[in-house]
Protein backbone atom coordinates (compact mmCIF):
# COMPACT_ATOMS: atom_id res chain seq x y z
CA UNK A 1 0.00 0.00 0.00
CA UNK A 2 1.29 3.41 -1.38
CA UNK A 3 1.60 6.43 1.30
CA UNK A 4 -0.44 8.24 -0.72
CA UNK A 5 -3.42 6.02 -0.37
CA UNK A 6 -3.47 5.50 3.36
CA UNK A 7 -5.45 8.76 4.19
CA UNK A 8 -7.56 7.50 1.45
CA UNK A 9 -8.40 4.13 3.00
CA UNK A 10 -8.91 5.76 6.84
CA UNK A 11 -11.34 8.36 5.36
CA UNK A 12 -13.34 5.58 3.38
CA UNK A 13 -13.29 4.25 7.06
CA UNK A 14 -14.97 6.66 8.72
CA UNK A 15 -17.35 6.90 5.80
CA UNK A 16 -18.53 3.73 6.42
CA UNK A 17 -18.77 4.47 10.00
CA UNK A 18 -20.85 7.33 9.48
CA UNK A 19 -22.73 5.02 6.73
CA UNK A 20 -23.72 2.49 9.73
CA UNK A 21 -24.93 4.63 12.52
CA UNK A 22 -26.95 6.87 9.62
CA UNK A 23 -28.34 3.48 9.20
CA UNK A 24 -28.57 2.60 12.57
CA UNK A 25 -30.44 6.31 13.65
CA UNK A 26 -33.06 5.84 10.63
CA UNK A 27 -33.59 2.33 12.05
CA UNK A 28 -34.77 3.90 15.34
CA UNK A 29 -36.43 7.20 13.78
CA UNK A 30 -37.68 6.36 10.45
CA UNK A 31 -38.44 3.19 9.72
CA UNK A 32 -42.28 1.65 11.33
CA UNK A 33 -41.99 -2.13 10.30
CA UNK A 34 -40.34 -3.85 13.12
CA UNK A 35 -38.91 -6.39 10.72
CA UNK A 36 -37.13 -3.82 8.44
CA UNK A 37 -35.79 -1.80 11.47
CA UNK A 38 -34.35 -4.90 12.71
CA UNK A 39 -32.79 -5.61 9.31
CA UNK A 40 -31.34 -1.86 9.19
CA UNK A 41 -30.05 -2.30 12.60
CA UNK A 42 -28.01 -4.96 11.66
CA UNK A 43 -26.94 -3.87 8.44
CA UNK A 44 -25.30 -0.85 10.11
CA UNK A 45 -23.58 -2.87 12.75
CA UNK A 46 -21.68 -4.62 9.95
CA UNK A 47 -20.95 -2.02 8.49
CA UNK A 48 -19.65 0.01 11.83
CA UNK A 49 -17.77 -2.88 13.02
CA UNK A 50 -16.37 -3.68 9.68
CA UNK A 51 -14.73 -0.21 9.88
CA UNK A 52 -13.94 -0.80 13.44
CA UNK A 53 -11.51 -3.73 12.62
CA UNK A 54 -9.97 -2.06 9.15
CA UNK A 55 -8.97 0.61 11.67
CA UNK A 56 -7.68 -1.49 14.02
CA UNK A 57 -5.55 -3.15 11.12
CA UNK A 58 -4.45 0.12 9.62
CA UNK A 59 -2.76 1.42 13.14
CA UNK A 60 0.49 2.44 13.11
CA UNK A 61 0.58 2.06 17.05
CA UNK A 62 0.86 -0.60 20.05
CA UNK A 63 -2.21 -1.88 20.52
CA UNK A 64 -4.01 -1.30 24.17
CA UNK A 65 -6.64 -3.63 25.93
CA UNK A 66 -9.21 -2.24 24.07
CA UNK A 67 -7.73 -2.52 20.51
CA UNK A 68 -7.73 -6.47 21.47
CA UNK A 69 -11.62 -5.85 22.63
CA UNK A 70 -12.65 -5.03 19.79
CA UNK A 71 -10.85 -7.41 17.83
CA UNK A 72 -12.74 -10.26 19.92
CA UNK A 73 -16.26 -8.74 19.63
CA UNK A 74 -15.98 -7.09 16.32
CA UNK A 75 -16.28 -10.35 14.26
CA UNK A 76 -19.14 -11.91 17.02
CA UNK A 77 -21.29 -8.88 16.41
CA UNK A 78 -20.74 -9.20 12.57
CA UNK A 79 -21.68 -13.04 12.36
CA UNK A 80 -24.19 -12.37 14.88
CA UNK A 81 -25.40 -9.98 12.42
CA UNK A 82 -25.31 -11.34 9.03
CA UNK A 83 -26.67 -14.73 10.38
CA UNK A 84 -30.03 -12.06 11.79
CA UNK A 85 -30.05 -11.09 8.52
CA UNK A 86 -30.26 -14.31 6.94
CA UNK A 87 -33.04 -15.21 9.01
CA UNK A 88 -35.31 -12.15 8.20
CA UNK A 89 -35.02 -12.47 4.60
CA UNK A 90 -37.79 -13.99 3.95
CA UNK A 91 -38.46 -16.79 1.65
CA UNK A 92 -39.38 -14.32 -1.67
CA UNK A 93 -37.24 -11.52 -0.48
CA UNK A 94 -40.28 -9.53 1.28
CA UNK A 95 -40.54 -7.35 4.47
CA UNK A 96 -41.18 -10.02 6.58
Amino acid sequence: MSASSFPLIVTATWAVTGLGFGLWLYSWFGEKHPVQKLRFQDCGMVLVFSAVLARIALMDRAMTPIDWFLIVISPLFILAALVRLGRTSGKDGDRG
